[in-house]
């Protein structure tokens, strides 16, 4: 009897933030990145922003942003938007270059001594008092020495956040100096609403704007298949199929669903299209737990009653009228609302004004949650 196949790792990343094998649907964005870290600076794609749902890969795509700027040469500092951010860009940015900068304590020197071989005694410098700004000049310009610039990425922009106003704010500065800098951000629809309209951070909306939307399931299709066949199994056409219709160009989905459906396999050289939907059935529920009860802990009473009147059966499109009347409300009401889901990343508007879910089976679950 043949033995069966050696185990293999799953080759699909549903982990946090984990860069995927192979970074489906954001060639055109990755391809502008890469030719942006490549020139002299002065690249509008330099100061950029990834806007989508939760789920849509925004935390992913940053970090591969940051891997292939390193390449580049760039120093890179990958924080998040919270209390201490700007402290942490400076150790992240002195721990990304301390092959390229000197980061030892100054010393002064506090007395002679006179004896037969001479003494002196020495002191460290106090830890100096400069603001964010110049600290961090001091890095450009021993970094411009090595013809290396600083590429931030921030995930999860909170407008909130004083230092999130600090660090966009300085961050202009270090363009009009001619700075060797990048600044990529990535947030919620309406987090990054509320930065862009703030009077001090305005200029934000001259920045390149990347709206993180459903990949398009020729790009799922490619990317499952040489995702699955890069970890050694094979995968037949209905099975593939099937992970496209699941999946329904969503990112996290992509991962959770490839995830299951391997593991469902086994020591199987080969996932079929039972492995495919007993893997989605799972995915779903990690999902729910992760993604759509998140959605909903933030969303108001007449949110919820605006999207359980969208979307009565699966796939459907929602005019304004039927949600007029549906609701028993006005225009403006539905106005409203619109304006609020649309900005927390929930439903997206048609050019034939119709509305859909941004994410996949969301109006299927809150349906079946709020019966």
């Amino acid at each position: 009897m043949a033995s069966a196949q050696a185990f293999v790792p799953n080759p699909f990343t549903p982990a946090f933030g984990k860069v995927p094998a192979f970074m489906a649907g954001r060639e055109q964005i990755t391809e502008d990145m890469v030719q942006a870290f490549a020139g002299e600076g002065g690249d509008p794609n330099l100061c950029s922003i990834f806007v989508g749902a939760r789920g849509t890969g925004k935390t992913a795509l940053l970090t591969y942003l940051g891997q292939q700027a390193a390449q580049q040469g760039w120093v890179v500092a990958n924080v998040s938007a919270q209390e201490g951010m700007l402290d942490d860009v400076l150790q992240r940015v002195r721990e990304a270059a301390a092959h390229l900068v000197d980061d030892a304590p100054k010393r002064r020197l506090t007395g002679i001594g006179i004896a037969s071989l001479g003494s002196a005694s020495w002191e460290n410098e106090p830890a100096s008092s400069a603001n964010w700004r110049t600290r961090m000049n001091g890095l450009f310009d021993q970094l411009a020495e090595a013809d290396a610039g600083i590429v931030l990425t921030v995930d999860e922009v909170d407008p909130a956040l004083p230092e999130m106003t600090e660090l966009c704010t300085t961050f202009q500065h270090f363009v009009r100096e001619n700075r060797k800098a990048a600044l990529l951000m990535a947030g919620l629809p309406h987090k990054v609403s509320a930065l862009l309209s703030g009077r001090s951070t305005s200029f934000l909306r001259r920045a390149f704007r990347h709206d993180l939307g459903p990949i398009a399931s020729y790009d799922v299709e490619e990317a499952f298949r040489l995702t699955v066949e890069s970890g050694g199994k094979r995968i037949d056409d209905d099975a593939l199929a099937e992970a496209v219709r699941q999946i329904d160009g969503f990112p996290y989905m992509f991962q959770l669903v490839g995830y299951r459906a391997w593991n469902a396999a086994r020591l199987s050289p080969a996932i079929c299209e039972e492995h495919v939907r007993r893997g989605a059935r799972l995915a779903r529920e990690v999902l729910a737990a992760s993604v759509y009860d998140a959605t909903i802990s933030e969303l108001s009473k007449n949110d919820l009653a605006f999207v359980r009147a969208m979307n009565p059966g699966a796939g459907e499109k929602t005019t304004r009228d039927e949600l007029k009347t549906r609701l028993g409300k006005s225009s403006s009401h539905v106005s409203t609302y619109r304006k609020r889901l649309l900005d927390a990343g929930v439903i997206e508007e048609g050019l034939d004004g119709s509305f859909s879910f941004a994410l996949p089976g969301f109006g299927e679950y809150v349906n079946q949650r709020f019966r």
